[in-house]
């Protein structure tokens, strides 16, 4: 397996000079990488000591260079990989030692163009690039794992900066922690939580469906972008850390998507004003809308986005936030750490299953496929807005929302006694059909809608079936 390591140069080491002397970045061959594994206890008959070894040795051979640095050292090792034993180390016997992390990164930080580390080493940043043609292509230098999606939009607000207002549309979610709900506009979620919650500035989501011009003015605030800016006067540019946005709507809104120069007007905004623009990608991204990430057909660039969900294919928990190294570099050259880290940051099975599921979806070509059938769904679908009670159908790609209304002419909502969608949901499951329902969107309380989201490999006979199920 060809290990997705970044090119030469990618790797940022922090301003130090090398203690042992010499040169950091002195003549190689090109294409040669230094790279630093770190473990803090050696012994070769372990599982994981044997699997760093085996990678280093494949490294080698490869012609890269691979210098392996522990705490603890027990013979006979190999020989034919370098070794470092960094004694003056305090040891543990689990192994997690902050002064393990700290000494290996004073060891390599000028040294080698990549670090990795073979265990949960407390206190240190590892970056791990998940697919480098991707990042390159898109602008994202590093990718940082997480274990959850949940953590990935705190970790995006925390790299926000020291501004503390972050802007947030209403309707929208984001997510179940602290942070995340706070930025969520989902009440019915929050009223446990209420006394924990930080207040977050909110402006109307450009939602046509819901919306009084029904997305066709340009002028309108919501559907113009214009509501941010008048939010961002208000409060003081000078307090906003930063806006969020999903670039095609979730449970939320059901698949809204806005006018299409919205987001250029919003990265306008932002940047004129100097507030970072997060772009929430954690259900939309990796391929769901027929493009790697949903934002790529507005034309612009997030500084900030979070990922999860589709990057690991639901095998494994993974999530992650992806930034340039414009954003990084202040934080590297400022603190020179990130304060995020969770029990199971940085997990090497999530990660691995991250990995396989982005290289399937490359391989096998299913994010073009996901484009293309996505034009048949959301054509089939939209035959739907002819039954009595279906208000709106929407979406792109593998992505569809349906909403439904008790009175379509006024769009006015079934009242939530009713429980509309949760009887449809019943029944559609009965009839061998899988929706998501969600409620509240029209009003906060009211409002049903379902978001349909089949996997990449559906074939035109089964979105017939689909199609024909719901009616």
């Amino acid at each position: 397996m060809n290990l997705p390591l970044p090119q030469h140069g990618e790797w940022p080491g922090r301003a130090r000079s090398d203690p042992r002397g010499g040169s950091d970045r002195c003549a190689r061959a090109p294409g040669v990488l230094r790279i630093a594994f770190g473990i803090v206890s050696l012994f070769p008959g372990g599982g994981l000591q044997r699997n760093c070894l085996a990678i280093a040795r494949i490294l080698r051979r490869r012609g890269h260079e691979v210098v392996i640095f522990t705490s603890r050292a027990a013979g006979p090792l190999p020989g034919e990989v370098p070794i470092e034993v960094l004694d003056n180390s305090a040891w543990t016997n689990h192994g997690r030692n902050r002064r393990f992390a700290a000494d290996l990164a004073d060891a390599t930080s000028d040294r080698f163009d990549l670090v990795v580390g073979f265990d949960k080493l407390s206190g240190l940043d590892l970056i791990y690039c998940a697919d480098a043609s991707v990042a390159a292509r898109r602008g994202w230098r590093r990718l940082t794992p997480r274990y959850r999606a949940l953590r990935a939009l705190e970790a995006a607000c925390f790299a926000a900066g020291a501004n503390t207002r972050i802007i947030a549309l209403s309707p929208s979610y984001h997510g179940n922690t602290l942070l995340a709900l706070s930025a969520s506009a989902r009440e019915q979620y929050k009223v446990p939580f209420r006394e924990w919650l930080v207040d977050v500035e909110r402006i109307p989501a450009p939602y046509p469906y819901r919306c009084g011009c029904r997305g066709d003015d340009e002028a309108c605030p919501a559907c113009s972008g214009a509501a941010l800016e008048d939010a961002i006067r208000r409060v003081g540019a000078d307090t906003v850390a930063a806006f969020i946005a999903e670039p095609v709507g979730g449970s939320s809104t059901g698949a809204s998507t806005p006018r299409p120069e919205y987001f250029r007007a919003i990265r306008q905004i932002c940047d004129r004003h100097e507030v970072l623009f997060v772009a929430d990608e954690i259900l939309c991204g990796a391929g769901r809308t027929g493009t790697w990430w949903a934002i790529e057909p507005y034309g612009v660039a997030p500084d900030l986005m979070t990922l999860g969900k589709g990057i690991s294919g639901g095998y494994a928990p993974l999530s992650a936030v992806a930034a340039p190294e414009r954003i990084v570099d202040v934080i590297a050259n400022g603190s020179g750490s990130f304060l995020h880290a969770q029990t199971f940051s940085f997990h090497p099975v999530a990660c691995a299953a991250g990995l396989a599921a982005v290289r399937m979806l490359k391989r096998d070509r299913l994010v073009e496929r996901c484009a293309t059938l996505g034009r048949i769904l959301q054509r089939r679908l939209a035959a739907l807005t002819d039954l009595p009670h279906v208000g709106d159908v929407r979406g792109r790609g593998l992505l569809a929302g349906i909403e439904f209304v008790e009175d379509k002419a006024t769009r006015a909502p079934f009242p939530r006694a009713a429980k509309f969608v949760e009887a449809f949901t019943e029944a559609a499951q009965e009839a061998g059909l899988v929706v998501w329902p969600n409620v509240g969107h029209a009003d906060g309380v009211n409002g049903d809608l379902v978001v349909v989201a089949p996997p990449f490999i559906i074939t035109e006979q089964e979105i017939e079936e689909l199609a024909t199920r719901f009616a």
